[in-house]
Order: C-alpha cells, then sequence, then structure tokens
C-alpha cells in the first residue's frame, strides 16, 4: 500500500512537458539528445546507454540567442544559446532544432513569465551569476560590492 502512495507523490511532483524537441540531423530527428521545457525547468537529456539529465530553472536564463546556418535553413532548422546564471552550465546550445524563432519566442516569453511569478527584477538575476564566487583573496566583505580596477589598461579588470 505504501508503494502506491509514494508513486502517487512522484507522479505528482511531474510537471506537463510545454515543449519538447530533439537535436536534429539533417532535418530529422534522428539523435539521442532531447530537449523539454516545463512551466519552471528547462530540461537536456544526452545519450543513449549512458543518459545524462541537467535542469536549468528558467528564472536562471540570462539570455537567449538563436543561429541559423544557411544549412540549417534548408532543412527548417537553427540553433539556440541559453546563456545563464546556473553553476553547473552557464551556456547551453540546443542544437538544430525545429521551428526556432518560435522556440526562441517562447522561451523568452515564459523566462519573462517565471522572473514576474518569483518577483525578481534584473540587478537580482544578474548579481545570481557572481554567486559562489570565491572571495578567499579579496579584501571587501561578502556582502559589498567589490570595485576592480584596469591596473595594465587592456579593458580587463584586474
Amino acid at each position: 500500500m505504501a508503494k502506491k502512495k509514494t508513486n502517487q507523490a512522484i507522479e505528482a511532483e511531474n510537471d506537463p512537458v510545454l515543449w519538447h524537441d530533439r537535436k536534429r540531423i539533417l532535418g530529422m530527428p534522428l539523435s539521442f539528445t532531447v530537449y523539454e521545457v516545463t512551466n519552471d525547468r528547462f530540461i537536456l537529456r544526452r545519450g543513449f546507454f549512458r543518459t545524462e539529465t541537467d535542469e536549468i530553472l528558467l528564472y536562471r536564463i540570462l539570455d537567449i540567442k538563436m543561429v541559423r546556418t544557411l544549412g540549417q535553413k534548408l532543412f527548417g532548422v537553427g540553433t539556440i544559446t541559453l546563456f545563464s546564471a546556473d553553476q553547473s552550465h552557464h551556456t547551453v546550445e540546443l542544437q538544430s532544432i525545429k521551428h526556432p524563432e518560435k522556440v526562441r519566442r517562447f522561451l523568452s516569453n515564459i523566462v519573462e513569465r517565471e522572473r514576474t511569478q518569483k518577483g525578481l527584477a534584473g540587478k537580482e538575476i544578474y548579481g545570481m551569476a557572481g554567486a559562489g564566487m570565491n572571495h578567499d583573496g579579496c579584501d571587501h566583505e561578502p556582502g559589498d560590492v567589490p570595485q576592480f580596477v584596469d591596473m595594465d589598461g587592456d579593458g580587463i579588470p584586474d
């Protein structure tokens, strides 16, 4: 009896999939890379013998970029790159997906909706990109905003 309750609890946690696609080869979904979007997560599954699943919370996505080469245009696919504040995946590529312009707009809208629901502003999102950085060698407190100075003039703060 307890098993049924446990299984029901697990099934209740599953969010409905709002969008899914596969990485396509010559416009056909022949790969073992699957992309999914639920209400609050982007999920990437890769592999056949060894399947690896990665998740990114939608509100952590900072920017979305779409690229379509001539070959991709001929096969009706494109590549979307997600830039996130996630610690394990700063960039994720959705390679060769169908209807990339519609998917880009959909992702942009759902990310914005998720941020609004969570009450997050832009500065809070961008602040997360530096979360978890090591401050051992710094002379400022963890809550302070450090001031970086370009000492050698190469355009990169030292």
